[in-house]
Parts: structure tokens; sequence; C-alpha cells
């Protein structure tokens, strides 16, 4: 009888995180943030000396959730915005065309830790329909400021891939490239703050 496989990782702050059952109480915000602030957006095709993280993508991405959500913008869904990729802590952050081609797998995984993390932060495990749209909006409009400022894209591509976005809520917004150690300081201030505010 053939042993199953490990699927469990050790994370820095001691909590064993099973990647295929994980429970919300093996969840760390710690965790997540170093994590993320040492994935790679692009596969690391990006322009400059660091690389764009996925902590940076997500403080972006909540920048522009709450230039463009409206009634939306509260505590709480800001805070899903923040946490949109918080799963490629563990299990990374593939390109579009390479989760094509693993197939549903890596779909059901990040579906599992999702539910996790967003019952370890008091949100629901499966978002409304309206937030999850909002983010994803806001996520295309990050990923084309990143396509055209870092990863080397044309604007007519970006704009073809992902969507033009309108002047106004990229105004004034930037690409920042810095050592992983500010961003995942960033990433754990933001997420605390926002924790601080929601109100049940």
């Amino acid at each position: 009888m053939t042993k199953p496989p490990r699927a469990w990782q050790r994370m820095l702050s001691g909590r064993r995180l099973d990647l295929l059952d994980p429970t919300p109480m093996d969840i760390e915000i710690e965790d997540i943030a170093h994590g993320l602030a040492f994935v790679a957006r692009w596969n690391g095709q990006t322009r400059g000396d660091f690389a764009y993280s996925v902590a940076e993508h997500s403080l972006l991405v909540e920048q522009i959730f709450t230039r463009k959500g409206g009634a939306l913008v509260t505590p709480r869904w800001q805070l899903a915005a923040m946490l949109h990729d918080a799963p490629e802590y563990v299990i990374g952050d593939m390109i579009s065309p390479v989760k094509s081609a693993v197939g549903p797998g890596y779909g059901e995984l990040d579906l599992r830790l999702t539910a996790a993390v967003h019952l370890r932060f008091g949100l629901p495990a499966v978002l409304p329909v309206p937030v999850k749209k909002a983010i994803k909006e806001a996520d295309k409009v990050s990923a084309w400021l990143e396509a055209v400022h870092i990863a080397g894209f044309a604007v007519a591509e970006a704009d073809k891939l992902f969507g033009a976005p309108t002047p106004e809520v990229i105004k004034g917004l930037q690409i920042k490239l810095r050592p992983p150690a500010a961003t995942r300081a960033d990433y754990i201030e933001r997420v605390q703050q926002l924790l601080s505010e929601i109100t049940i």
C-alpha cells in the first residue's frame, strides 16, 4: 500500500496548511503577505530591478476597486479586493494561458483556498456576484496598467486583452517596483486597517 503524498505545507508562522483541505485556523495574514510579496506577476517578465509582486498588485487592485466600486466600497469588500489573489501565497501565480492548459484542478484548489481565507477574515466563503464582478473589473484595470508600463505590451494589445480603462480611473495610479519587505509591510498594514474598520 503506497503512502498518500504530503498535501500540507509548513508556513513561517508554524502553521501547517493542508492545500487540499485548508482550514481557516491555519491561515495567518503574515504568511499570506510574505508569500505574496515574493510571488512575481507575469512570471517575472517585467521591467525593473524588482519583480512586480502579487502583494503589490493586490494593493493596486484595492485602490482601483475603491475608485470604481460605488456603493460596494465598504471595508468588508475592500478587504475582499485585497485578498482576491490570496491563494497564490501557496500555489503561485500562473498566467492565464498556463491555467487553461493545467485544467480545472488549479481552479478547484484556488476555490478551496479562497473560501478558507475568506472565512478566516470574516468574509463569506463565496462573494456576492456584484462584489466579485467589481473586483474582477479592478483586476483587469490593474492588469492593463502592468501590461503597458512594465510587461512590454503595446497599448492596443493591452486594450484588446484587458479592455481600455477610462482615464479618470487610472489617473495618478503608479506601478511600484520595490523590495518585497516594503510591500509585505504595506500589505499587512492595509489588511489590518480594513479589519479594524469592519463593523458587524
